[in-house]
C-alpha cells in the first residue's frame, strides 16, 4: 500500500508511460505489480531507462513488452546495473540483435546480478574449450540457464565433458541445458523408461550425445513416439535410438503422415526395406513431398490424401506385385 499526499507526481508518471506508447492494460499490469513506481521522477529516472533501450535498437513494441512483463527494469540502476548488464552481454554476444533477444527472452537477463552469475559462467566456458558460437547460441536460446548458480554450473558442465561432449560444439551447451533442466531423479527416471523399450545404458548414453533435447520430452510424449515406431511401423527401438532427434517431432503432424506414407510404398515395393528413419522423418516438407509423394503419384494416386490425413491406410489398395520401371530409393 501506498499514500499519495500529491497526486501530481504519480498523474506524471501515468503521463510518461501514455505518451510513450503503453496502453491502459499495460499501465495497470505495470502500477499493480509495482505500484511505487508511481512514486519515481518520470524524466530523470524512468525515461533515460526507455530511452536507453530505444539508442540500442529495441522496438516500441518490445520495450512496452519487456516492461510491462518486467517492471522492476525501471527500478534497477541505468548507470550501475541496465547499461554494465547491457555492455557485458554485447561483449559475450558481440552483435547487439543477439543482446536484445536475449533480453526479449529472458525477463532476468537485465535484473539479476550478472557479477555473481552470468561472468563467472562465461568464464568457465571459455576456460574449458567453448567456441564463441556455442557460447552465444547457450545465451541467446537458453538465458536463464546463463544465470544459474556458478557452484551448480560447474557441475553440469563437468558432468558433460565427463560424457566425452566436445565443448567447441554446440551439442555441448544443448547438453548443459538438458543436465541444469532435469533433476537427478527425474535424469535416472528417463533412462528407465528407455530401458523399458530395450535400449542399453549405452545406447541411452549414445543418443544423448547425438541430441541430448530428446531426453526433456515428457513420459507420455516418448512413450507415444516410441509405440508408433515400434509397434506400428515395426522399427527395431535401437533405431530411435541412432536417431534420437525423432523424438523431438510432433507425432500427428510429422511422423505418422510421414510413416503412412513410406509404408505403403514399402507394402508396394516401391522403396527399399532398410530406409533409415532419418531419410524421410528430418528432411524438409518440400523435401519429402517431391521424393515420397510426387515421385509415386502415378504408381499411388492415394498418397497425397493419406499424407494429408484424409485417407487411413486401410482405404489403401495394397499390391504385391512390384511396379516395373520404378526406380528404388
Amino acid at each position: 500500500m501506498i499514500h499519495l499526499e500529491n497526486p501530481e507526481g504519480p498523474d506524471s508518471v501515468l503521463n510518461l508511460f501514455k505518451e510513450n506508447g503503453f496502453d491502459d492494460t499495460q499501465i495497470t499490469k505495470i502500477v499493480r505489480a509495482r505500484p511505487h513506481l508511481l512514486l519515481s521522477d518520470p524524466e530523470n529516472t524512468l525515461l533515460p531507462k526507455i530511452e536507453f533501450f530505444r539508442s540500442k535498437g529495441v522496438s516500441s513494441s518490445d520495450i512496452l513488452r519487456i516492461i510491462t512483463t518486467s517492471p522492476d527494469l525501471l527500478n534497477r540502476s541505468l548507470e550501475n546495473h541496465i547499461i554494465p548488464c547491457y555492455d557485458f552481454l554485447k561483449s559475450v554476444l558481440v552483435v547487439n540483435k543477439k543482446v536484445i533477444t536475449t533480453l526479449k527472452r529472458s525477463r532476468w537477463s537485465f535484473l539479476n546480478n550478472i557479477t555473481k552469475t552470468m561472468v563467472p559462467n562465461i568464464e568457465l566456458l571459455r576456460e574449458v574449450g567453448a567456441s564463441q558460437i556455442a557460447i552465444s547460441f547457450f545465451v541467446t536460446t537458453y538465458p536463464d540457464f546463463a544465470f544459474i548458480k556458478p557452484t551448480k554450473f560447474v557441475k553440469a558442465v563437468q558432468e558433460v565433458k565427463e560424457m566425452g561432449f566436445n565443448p567447441s560444439k554446440v551439442v555441448f551447451m544443448e547438453a548443459i541445458r538438458v543436465v541444469l533442466f532435469l533433476t537427478k531423479p527425474t535424469w535416472e527416471y528417463k533412462f528407465e523408461i528407455f530401458k523399458r523399450w530395450g535400449w542399453s545404458k549405452e545406447d541411452n548414453l549414445s543418443a544423448f550425445k547425438k541430441q541430448p533435447k530428446f531426453m526433456t520430452n515428457s513420459e507420455e510424449k516418448i512413450t507415444k513416439v516410441m509405440n508408433f515406431l515400434v509397434n506400428n511401423f515395426g522399427r527395431p527401438s535401437t533405431d530411435i535410438a541412432k536417431t534420437p532427434v525423432v523424438l523431438n517431432l510432433s507425432l500427428e503432424k510429422r511422423i505418422i503422415p510421414r510413416c503412412s506414407v513410406v509404408q505403403i510404398l514399402l507394402a508396394k515395393d516401391l522403396v527399399k526395406n532398410d530406409l533409415s528413419l532419418s531419410t524421410f522423418l528430418l528432411p524438409n516438407e518440400k523435401w519429402f513431398l517431391e521424393r515420397f509423394v510426387i515421385k509415386f503419384q502415378d504408381a499411388v494416386p492415394q498418397l497425397l490424401s493419406v499424407y494429408q490425413n484424409k485417407m487411413d491406410l486401410i482405404d489403401v489398395e495394397f499390391q504385391s506385385e512390384k511396379v516395373g520401371g520404378t526406380e528404388l530409393l
